[in-house]
């Protein structure tokens, strides 16, 4: 092998690839804070009595679920194009990651929320509480906790599914990362640096998720119950 690796070639373009990691971060932290409220809304209404809810619910979850990101990508920001409805690509491609993981998170909420035995429910009800406090308090935080792990890993996934985007030209990390291995041809050099941001950033943000959980479920931060 006669190869001579020339990092500093790619490390020259870091202001590009600060501008790609920063539009990872803002995509991943939008999709999350909405995709959880639009999937725990999904869970509710795939185990609620009302049939056509339940209905809408277990379609919307089956179909996202079983087509590729980036399909849905393309429809919304190509495929409404042609019928006139613009969306700027920033915004298409968070809609896009929104809609994708909310129909996970719907999954994951929906298993945590059947978790939570009838009896609290109506132990809630004869304390005294109202149906908000049931729900934040009885339901929400419990199932939430029980099914946090698999949360971090959901929203973990959707960081490194993100870099799927740059195919519709959001200029993402990857895209980023892409554009300067097309001006330097340092191909094995880029793609390295790539990988390694990739999975400094994948800890970040697992660490980060931890400890917002530390700080929102108090019982675990007290019992010291690892994440």
């Amino acid at each position: 092998m006669n190869y001579t690796f020339n990092f500093e070639i790619i490390l020259q373009y870091w202001p590009l690839i600060a501008q790609g990691l920063w539009t990872t971060v803002k995509l991943t932290a939008l999709a999350t804070v909405l995709g959880f409220i639009v999937g725990t809304a999904l869970a509710y209404m795939r185990i609620s009595t009302f049939r056509p809810g339940r209905l809408l619910a277990i379609a919307y979850i089956e179909i996202i679920r079983n087509t590729p990101l980036l399909i849905q990508a393309y429809f919304l920001i190509f495929g409404l194009a042609s019928i006139n409805i613009d969306l700027p690509i920033l915004a298409g491609a968070t809609i896009a990651l929104v809609i994708n993981v909310s129909a996970y998170t719907a999954e994951i909420m929906r298993a945590g929320i059947e978790s939570i035995h009838k009896g609290q429910i109506e132990a809630a009800e004869c304390l005294g509480h109202n149906r908000v406090q049931t729900f934040f308090y009885v339901v929400l935080a419990p199932s939430m906790e029980r099914v946090y792990p698999s949360l971090i890993s959901q929203y973990v996934l959707l960081m490194l599914a993100s870099s799927i985007l740059s195919a519709v030209g959001v200029d993402e990390l990857f895209g980023a990362v892409a554009r300067i291995q097309s001006l330097t041809f340092r191909n094995f050099e880029a793609f390295l640096v790539l990988g390694v941001i990739y999975l400094l950033l994948s800890f970040l943000v697992r660490y980060l998720f931890v400890l917002f959980g530390k700080f929102i479920f108090p019982r675990q931060r007290k019992l010291g119950t690892p994440l």
